[in-house]
């Protein structure tokens, strides 16, 4: 399949200046983000949570603030990018474009979307402060002002991870023909990454490397591939002496390599 037909059309360029690729899904069983707590999600949840939280990250919001947009997503939409919903909303968050929020189709794009619920965020004074709930709900003025709080100890598991504040969080357990390999695969896969991170990789058919200054970049952006996996054709994620396989669905060590991190994060697409 041509890379060209595989990414069909692309979504207009946003406020963070890219786009967003659409590629198609392979069968995946439930994702699971251990971060002092569990979380259970499907792989479509799990990219977009992984997505919402680099967006976050990617515009410097802190921590909490990816936890409260984690928290309103899963009330508005079980994490899931709904065409519909209440009157004319649309997306993660479920907001309206007769409210201002956007066109139809950017609030169909999650990054944009994500970065529209962050932007309102920041006009809300002293949010840091408020129980994630009040936050939200400033941001959202929904009927149920209560309803984001219980999420909030979820949000806080995967906010944890995708910060990179855990190591090994996030396993994924693929199943299915994936229909991106190779070069196609690895050329998705890294415009998905610059995309979310504004980062670019080097890739090739095998798929890429990703240079990091640290161990919490370093699980970052192997947690974010993880939670791709299934969207982008990533059979094995390889940092910090571990690596995750997309049958086996788990983290284990790596013989000869030690523990601590490399300073580099591989990615193996399927050939």
């Amino acid at each position: 399949m041509a890379l060209a037909g595989t990414l069909g059309l692309l979504a207009a360029r946003h406020d963070w200046g890219e786009t967003l690729p659409k590629v198609p899904l392979v069968l995946s069983r439930a994702c699971v983000v251990t971060a002092d707590g569990q979380v259970n999600l499907s792989a479509q949840q799990m990219a977009n949570a992984a997505t919402i939280a680099a967006v976050g990250i990617r515009q410097k919001m802190p921590e909490y603030a990816v936890t409260v947009a984690l928290a309103t997503a899963l009330q508005e939409s079980k994490l899931e990018n709904l065409a519909g919903g209440d009157r004319d909303s649309i997306g993660l968050f479920q907001q309206r474009p007769s409210m201002n929020w956007g066109t139809p189709e950017e609030i169909r794009d999650p990054r944009y979307a994500s970065g529209k619920f962050y932007e309102a965020l920041r006009k809300v004074s002293g949010w840091e402060d408020m129980r994630v709930t009040d936050a939200a709900q400033l941001v959202q003025r929904s009927a149920f002002p209560e309803a984001y709080q219980k999420w909030a100890p979820e949000s806080e598991v995967l906010a944890r991870a995708l910060f990179g504040e855990a190591t090994g969080a996030v396993s994924c357990t693929v199943t299915g023909e994936p229909e991106l390999r190779g070069s196609a695969a690895a050329s998705v896969l890294a415009e998905g990454l610059h995309a979310d991170w504004g980062k670019s990789a080097a890739s090739d058919t095998a798929g890429l490397t990703l240079d990091v200054s640290d161990d919490r970049d370093g699980w970052r952006y192997a947690h974010w591939l993880v939670s791709h996996a299934s969207q982008l054709g990533v059979k094995r994620v390889l940092f910090g002496g571990l690596e995750w396989d997309a049958e086996r669905g788990d983290w284990s060590p790596i013989a000869g390599v030690p523990a601590a991190g490399t300073g580099r994060v591989v990615a193996e697409v399927f050939s």
